[in-house]
């Protein structure tokens, strides 16, 4: 199969680390270039991290606030570089799903909010209603950074706690799932994973409510493998590499790093 001489050779992808092993952070890494100009732009250009009411709703609210600024300022395009840092996505202006979640994350390191990402290696069929005619180039697998944010004050167990806030709930209302306005992701058209998480769920467990609308809501039947958590996505992308191989990459960035997602 085509797709399977595009992935790096010599990669086992298991279980990795557990939970409570990744602590996440503030500090800058590779890809989370927090001091490079482009970046500190970035986050005078969306505003200051709220300080009033509770913290957790104040940093939740902030971090909205990035998402949409980065829904509007980043172009969607099939970028493949996974570990492309922060600074290069933004004089770029465009960036993939991927590209678009380590902005947020980085945004998020400056105001001072823990990040960490969670590792999954989902089924390449997921992409393939935007590939139709490609789905032999497609990988059959790819690596996949979801980003956790640590949120103090939000409300667990009837208490004000620290917990990590996965991206994919935070637009979900207290008590409530995100998925709950036009249906659940199919991953065609113009909109992106990246768009969709401010309207509807993308639940990687089988663990959200799914209305019978929110149809594509539940992903968790393409994830093959849940590698664990680590403090950075450069720590995932070290252990595991990434996606497509260097040559792949070499020759399907130039194409697919400006083709806009969903066309």
């Amino acid at each position: 199969m085509v797709s399977a001489l595009l992935m790096p050779r010599g990669r086992v992808r298991r279980a990795g680390p557990d939970e409570s092993e990744a602590l996440g952070g503030t500090a800058p890494t590779r890809i989370l270039d927090l001091h490079h100009s482009p970046v500190r732009a970035a986050v005078r250009n969306i505003g200051r991290a709220g300080q009033d009411g509770e913290r957790g709703a104040d940093t939740v609210a902030d971090l909205r606030r990035a998402h949409r600024w980065i829904c509007a300022e980043v172009r969607p395009v099939y970028s493949v570089e996974e570990i492309r840092p922060v600074s290069a996505i933004l004089r770029r202006g465009r960036g993939s799903c991927s590209q678009r979640m380590a902005v947020l994350e980085a945004v998020a390191r400056v105001w001072g909010v823990p990040t960490r990402v969670r590792g999954l290696v989902v089924d390449g069929s997921f992409w393939y209603p935007r590939f139709p005619r490609l789905r032999r180039l497609v990988p059959r697998h790819v690596v996949l950074a979801w980003p956790e944010f640590r949120v103090d004050g939000l409300p667990e167990d009837g208490r004000a706690a620290a917990r990590w806030l996965p991206v994919s709930e935070l637009f979900a209302e207290a008590g409530t799932s995100a998925g709950h306005v036009g249906g659940g992701f199919t991953n065609a058209g113009p909109e992106t994973l990246f768009e969709a998480l401010s309207r509807t769920a993308v639940d990687w467990d089988g663990a959200a409510p799914c209305s019978a609308s929110a149809g594509a809501c539940d992903l968790s039947a393409y994830v093959l493998t849940d590698l664990g958590h680590f403090d950075s996505r450069d720590d995932l992308f070290d252990r595991h590499g990434q996606t497509l191989c260097a040559t792949a990459r070499l020759v399907a960035e130039p194409v697919l790093g400006r083709r806009a997602a969903g066309f």
